[in-house]
């Protein structure tokens, strides 16, 4: 009788890429400027190419001017020619989750309103909604 080793299970492409959304999310909270709220976001996005660009909070005294990790990410992705999105991950570390602001979600949808959100606790909580779940009427180009 011949033995053959137990083989290992096929990982899942799509987990892998989620979990390093995920942890580019993680990471670029080391780099938010958040002197008046003490508030850190982290956040990364999925091109539909496969290209992960991450983005954080940006505070300023006048407050107005501050802009948001997804925003910031959105942004990053577009100045580099991309346009069209899968997924995008925002990690803040507090026990709650934080859901993306009505500007952001505008943004987002703005390029993909088929696009994935995921959000994380600092308990590695997940959470997964649809923008149009978050956003169910979006301001959309009338010609």
């Amino acid at each position: 009788m011949k033995h053959s080793k137990p083989q290992s299970p096929t990982p899942n492409p799509q987990k892998i890429i989620v979990e390093k959304l995920i942890k580019s999310a993680k990471s670029a909270v080391k780099f938010a400027y958040t002197p008046y709220s003490k508030f850190r976001v982290g956040a990364a996005i999925l091109t539909s190419k496969g290209k992960i660009f991450s983005g954080t909070n940006i505070e300023n005294a006048s407050y107005g001017l501050t802009i948001c990790a997804e925003r910031v990410a959105v942004f990053k992705a577009v100045s580099e020619g991309e346009k069209k999105f899968k997924a995008l991950a925002i990690y803040t570390n507090t026990k709650d989750f934080t859901y993306p602001c009505g500007a952001c979600l505008q943004v987002m949808a703005e390029f993909s309103p088929n696009l994935y959100v995921v959000l994380i606790n600092n308990k590695g909580e997940i959470k997964q909604h649809s923008i149009s779940s978050l956003l169910p009427h979006t301001f959309n180009k009338t010609i």
